[in-house]
């Protein structure tokens, strides 16, 4: 019993060390990755769509 009461006192103690983001850094974090998202996936169709050109030059289709 003596264990389980310590490791629940190191747990609370170990949680209030812990630093939350605040709602304006989620915000941002999530725009960030929306943005980077989709800048990739623009410069990955891009990339698909001349691929797929060159693929059809070559065999002439």
């Amino acid at each position: 019993m003596e264990k389980l009461s310590a490791f629940i006192n190191n747990a609370r103690s170990e949680i209030h060390k812990v630093i939350f983001p605040t709602k304006i850094q989620i915000r941002q974090a999530f725009i960030a990755v929306v943005l980077v998202v989709t800048v990739i996936s623009i410069f990955l169709a891009l990339v698909d769509l001349i691929m797929g050109q060159i693929v059809k030059l070559a065999l002439g289709a």
